[in-house]
């Protein structure tokens, strides 16, 4: 199961997000997603949060808070196991992105985007501010078909 990190990074009551629209054969093309990316072999997952937050962005980030787990199972993109980041303080300034162009949106309008459905399970939690959790989505397609949260 490959690893990723994911991390919204807040400023001004806005999460930076990013609308996927710049890679050929992207699985998120047209979607809007948090920054990071996948966990390279040897790195640990803060380095990797730190590594793609900063690849993706420019911003290097001073403080971040661990939100939670999301599993990913799916029939056609393969599973996944995604750590969850906010972040409220760094350093830097926005760069292009090459997977697509970043901005920053009110986080009371981030659950009108165009999300991945389960994207928007997980994303009223952080945005409840709730505790560390725990989710498991399953994937038919592009379709969310089921979802179970805590650990088994």
């Amino acid at each position: 199961m490959k690893e990723t990190t994911l991390c919204y990074i807040e400023k001004d009551n806005k999460y930076l997000m990013l609308h996927r629209n710049k890679k050929k054969n992207d699985p998120n093309k047209e979607k809007w997603i948090g920054v990071g990316g996948k966990r390279k072999k040897g790195e640990s997952i803060e380095e990797c949060l730190l590594r793609e937050v900063r690849e993706e962005t420019g911003l290097i980030l001073t403080s971040y808070e661990y939100r939670g787990k999301v599993y990913f199972y799916s029939d056609i993109y393969g599973d996944e196991l995604m750590y969850l980041y906010t972040a409220t303080d760094y350093i830097g300034d926005l760069i292009e992105c090459s997977e697509g162009e970043l901005a920053w949106i009110k986080k009371s309008d981030v659950l009108n985007l165009n999300l991945w459905e389960g994207d928007k399970v997980f994303l009223e939690r952080v945005l409840e501010d709730n505790e560390p959790f725990i989710i498991h989505l399953y994937y038919e397609g592009d379709k969310l078909a089921r979802v179970v949260e805590g650990e088994f």
